[in-house]
């Protein structure tokens, strides 16, 4: 589970920061990583609800003709 690898990914950040230095390249490698992890993250879980319907549509998908699914057009 990507939370999981962004837990670890954070304390592998804190503790390469400790050993080397927060200015040294590897700090600043190890908070990327964590970065990138996040952001595929975030993208996953946007993917997710571009498909996820809310409730109402659900509803309306099932009783179309019901007077608050209706939609009306203006011409």
């Amino acid at each position: 589970m990507l939370e999981d690898k962004i837990q670890q990914a954070i304390a592998d950040a804190r503790a390469i920061c400790s050993l080397y230095g927060t200015l040294s390249s590897e700090c600043a490698a190890a908070w990327v990583t964590v970065e990138e992890i996040q952001a595929e993250a975030a993208h996953q879980k946007a993917g997710h609800m571009a498909f996820t319907k809310t409730s109402f549509e659900q509803y309306c998908a099932a009783n179309p003709d019901a007077p608050e699914c209706r939609i009306y057009y203006e011409d």
